[in-house]
């Protein structure tokens, strides 16, 4: 019995030693470099692929809300009739207000009541904004104000945020820590170095290494969200180790009971 005491003994000793592999166990798309968390002061990118233009430049297949802010009747749910030509707005921004979402073709175009065909595919944001601003006040209203939003560009959180899930960029510049308030921050489980970004293409991607820790990391400009950005944070060693620990401790126990009960039967029938 004591011998078997002894190596039960000897396997929680190596359970403990074994935490860093037991984190690794829980971790969502683990790489080769995630070693580094463990030393990592500030960034540190694996597979670089540069600095990401700032602004988003639409592309086919996009999907753009368009709204003119100056004119509720734009844009709004219904039959909206402008210069004699009728014609239905039925989807919504999300926000509660119903804006209508055109399609970026394969050719780049957009196809838009009343002036038809515009070309965005290359354009930022703001100059697509402008550029259909102009021509709808060329064609038909007084001053419009265009309010556009590409609304199929989001990042996935994964891991110990207070949120996990798909997080849209509703506009340019969107950071790293912008999305995180917006999750409502990490959990208390969270540990701060192992935030990792997986960015572009998914067979050999750009891996980003941020350690949350230190202030000074904020001014990295990898730092500046793109779309289909994977963000993942790992839990602590701690955390880790102490849920494997109760799932140890409920295989252990039952065993444990086992033979102190022999033990108990053995002593008496003596």
């Amino acid at each position: 019995m004591l011998y078997f005491r002894c190596v039960l003994c000897l396997c929680f000793t190596l359970f403990l030693l074994s935490s860093c592999s037991i984190r690794k166990e829980h971790a969502l798309f683990n790489a080769p470099s995630d070693s580094v968390t463990d030393t990592i002061k500030q960034v540190y990118v694996v597979n670089d692929q540069g600095i990401s233009d700032a602004y988003y430049k639409i592309k086919p297949n996009d999907q753009l809300a368009i709204r003119n802010v100056q004119n509720p009747e734009f844009g709004a749910t219904g039959s909206t009739n402008l210069n004699g030509q009728s014609y239905a707005v039925t989807s919504s921004n999300g926000s509660g207000n119903n804006v209508l979402s055109y399609p970026v073709e394969m050719d780049g175009n957009i196809n838009l009541p009343a002036i038809g065909k515009v070309e965005v595919s290359g354009l930022t944001r703001r100059e697509a904004a402008f550029k259909i601003q102009d021509l709808y006040k060329k064609k038909l209203l007084k001053d419009p104000i265009i309010e556009l939003t590409i609304v199929n560009l989001k990042v996935t959180l994964l891991g110990e945020f207070s949120k996990q899930g798909n997080f849209l960029l509703e506009r340019d510049n969107v950071s790293l820590i912008d999305i995180i308030g917006e999750a409502g921050g990490i959990t208390k489980n969270a540990d701060p170095k192992t935030l990792k970004i997986i960015r572009g293409d998914r067979a050999h991607p750009e891996i980003i290494y941020v350690n949350l820790n230190d202030i000074n990391s904020l001014a990295s400009k990898k730092l500046i969200l793109q779309n289909e950005d994977i963000i993942v944070l790992q839990q602590t060693k701690g955390t880790a180790l102490s849920e494997k620990l109760q799932s140890f401790n409920n295989i252990i126990q039952p065993l444990l009971v086992a033979v102190n009960l022999a033990v108990l039967i053995f002593t008496v029938t003596r």
